[in-house]
């Protein structure tokens, strides 16, 4: 009975399977696009070295800044931004230019499986990326365990919605496949300069550091800094039932930013190209 209902759920009729198989025409199309791959591979690996080098410098001046965490969460926004917000924004825009997001919406699947399932290898190969240089990182870095897992896993998973939701909405103002670099750099830089994956939150005066962490991209890597060490860099750190505490208003400021992306997609997104 466990069997049959398991290939039920994932037939080609069903939610999942037309969900799984979207997102497996859409791996293969990812595969194909150097450009993609390179954004996706290469480029946040190499903004993490960038990230670590000024961290570096920084801490000569500074004893104090505690340079792991902050890399770990520039990990964490660097994997999201470049794999799932970029990657994404520019995929939606392709398919929307090619009149495959028109065609979908003739057939079985709802809006929100055909957004879905062209999200599903950008977000994997975002998971998987998080994992690998993550352990990677504390491995070389000697960290310990993190304090939380469960928020750490958390706040990777509003991020991803966050992302998402945000390369849904940027798409609608994205001409081509090529502007997308030039449409999304605007929330990217705000979010590597006042989110804290460059220039760690502690270190600015009272009044903008309160300002950056109420930006849109800042909660969710608050989250995964507080589920690894325990603390935001705000103040000491915590146990594991005290993270919950320390991640209330981050987990609350998370949820209402998803809501209002989510809200500018379903307002904005453009499912054929303006004639």
């Amino acid at each position: 009975m466990t069997a049959l209902t398991a290939s039920a759920a994932t037939s080609p009729t069903s939610p999942l399977g037309r969900l799984l198989a979207l997102g497996r025409a859409e791996t293969t199309l990812l595969l194909r696009n150097r450009t993609a791959l390179y954004m996706a591979l290469a480029m946040p690996a190499a903004m993490v070295l960038v990230v670590h080098s000024v961290l570096k410098q920084m801490a000569a001046h500074k004893p104090d800044l505690d340079q792991h965490a902050t890399l770990i969460s520039a990990v964490a926004g660097m994997i999201l931004m470049f794999v799932v917000y970029y990657n994404l924004t520019a995929a939606y825009v392709g398919r929307r230019i090619a009149l495959v997001l028109k065609r979908m919406r003739t057939g079985e699947a709802t809006d929100l499986e055909i957004l879905g399932g062209t999200a599903v290898p950008s977000v994997i190969l975002a998971l998987v990326e998080c994992v690998v240089l993550g352990v990677g990182g504390a491995v070389a870095l000697k960290l310990p365990a993190p304090v939380n897992p469960v928020l750490l896993v958390l706040g990777l998973v509003l991020g991803i919605a966050l992302m998402v939701a945000l390369a849904a909405a940027t798409s609608a103002f994205t001409k081509t496949v090529e502007s997308a670099g030039i449409t999304t750099l605007p929330i990217m830089l705000l979010a590597q300069l006042g989110s804290g994956m460059m220039i760690p939150l502690e270190i600015l005066p009272e009044k903008l550091a309160t300002f950056c962490r109420a930006l849109p991209t800042t909660p969710a890597f608050q989250l995964v800094r507080i589920g690894w060490f325990g603390t935001d860099g705000s103040s000491a750190a915590t146990d594991f039932l005290g993270t919950w505490t320390r991640a209330l208003p981050h987990l609350g400021l998370a949820v209402f930013w998803i809501a209002v992306a989510v809200w500018a997609a379903r307002r904005w997104f453009r499912w054929e190209p303006r004639g």
